[in-house]
């Protein structure tokens, strides 16, 4: 399995706890995207940059950090294909997966800290996907498929 990372300063810190947690404890290959500093940059290249990292199969799944986690996971989920969530609790680290199949996961280097995050990855991590109903509404993310679905009702 290859996890890919990235994040923007304010999340840096975080991004390099979760590297090495993955890397010595999980024994996972991980794909570093940058940024590689505290110094400012702005987030949404880093969140476009690890989503098209795992929606063109470079990676298995992702993890970003900015600040919140809120900007950086919108920018993820900008590219077809991604589905980051941002999580806060270990229900969230659960249900992402069971239910949602996320292929991304977005945390807050300000208001995660390291224990929580490696912990809500971890739950992520190996946490099956339920699929069956889950896996019909994952199908309905994309928008002409919504449409599809709803047909005429999608513009009332």
């Amino acid at each position: 399995m290859k996890i890919a990372l990235a994040s923007d300063h304010g999340g840096f810190e975080l991004k390099e706890a979760l590297k090495k947690h993955l890397v010595e404890d999980r024994k996972i290959e991980v794909l570093d995207l940058g940024t590689y500093s505290t110094e400012s940059v702005d987030y949404p290249p880093y969140g476009h940059s690890c989503a098209r990292a795992v929606v063109s199969g470079r990676a298995d799944l992702g993890i970003v950090c900015c600040g919140t986690g809120i900007g950086i996971s919108i920018s993820a989920n900008k590219i077809k294909g991604a589905r980051c969530a941002l999580v806060h609790s270990d229900f969230m680290a659960e249900m992402t997966k069971r239910h949602n199949d996320a292929n991304m996961l977005a945390f807050g280097g300000r208001t995660t800290t390291p224990e929580e995050a490696i912990r809500w990855t971890d739950i992520w991590l190996d946490t099956p996907f339920d699929g069956g109903r889950h896996q019909r509404r994952i199908d309905l993310i994309e928008p002409e498929e919504i449409i599809e679905a709803v047909g005429e009702h999608w513009d009332k």
